[in-house]
């Protein structure tokens, strides 16, 4: 099975974004993968913002983003804009990191008037990190986190994820 990180920028594992990190690792994992989580807010602060590679954690960051198979980016949406967190990490990467891995982009918002954060925020965000392969991503409502539906959204954009990394393993093999 495939190796996949999921970087979240939640503010914590109860926010919405949390939730659905939560869920979303179960699934991948269920599913037979190999899942690390990375949540951007438990890395040094200081590190992070000035950008300082030499710090263990940092590096380990960077690392876990370059030898993953595929990638989850998740991110609450403030304001029509990804989460600080969420950047000052992918600014951390190489040029062309995300370059031939299967990228997914999740979001969370309070309301739909932020769903165009995925267009016009995150997918360029991706796009200048080299991801060549992003896979069709979702938003969800705030208040919708805990419904069936919400989890049936997630759960097909798992799918999607998982499809889009089999033509590269078969490559590897």
């Amino acid at each position: 099975m495939s190796d996949l990180l999921i970087i979240s920028g939640a503010p914590s594992p109860s926010a919405p974004t949390g939730l659905v990190v939560a869920h979303l690792t179960e699934v991948l994992r269920t599913a037979g993968h190999h899942v690390t989580l990375l949540d951007v807010r438990a890395l040094p602060t200081l590190s992070l913002l000035t950008e300082d590679l030499r710090d263990p954690e940092i590096a380990q960051a960077v690392s876990s983003v370059l030898s993953a198979d595929g990638v989850v980016v998740a991110s609450p949406v403030y304001r029509a804009a990804y989460s600080g967190l969420v950047k000052a990490l992918l600014d951390l990467l190489p040029k062309k990191a995300l370059r031939g891995r299967a990228v997914l982009p999740l979001a969370t918002g309070g309301s739909q008037g932020f769903l165009v954060a995925m267009d016009y925020a995150l997918h360029p965000l991706l796009a200048a990190k080299g991801a060549d392969h992003v896979v069709r991503g979702e938003f969800v409502l705030d208040q919708d986190i805990d419904t069936p539906q919400a989890r049936a959204l997630l759960d097909a954009a798992a799918e999607r994820l998982l499809l889009a990394l089999t033509p590269r393993l078969r490559k590897v093999s």
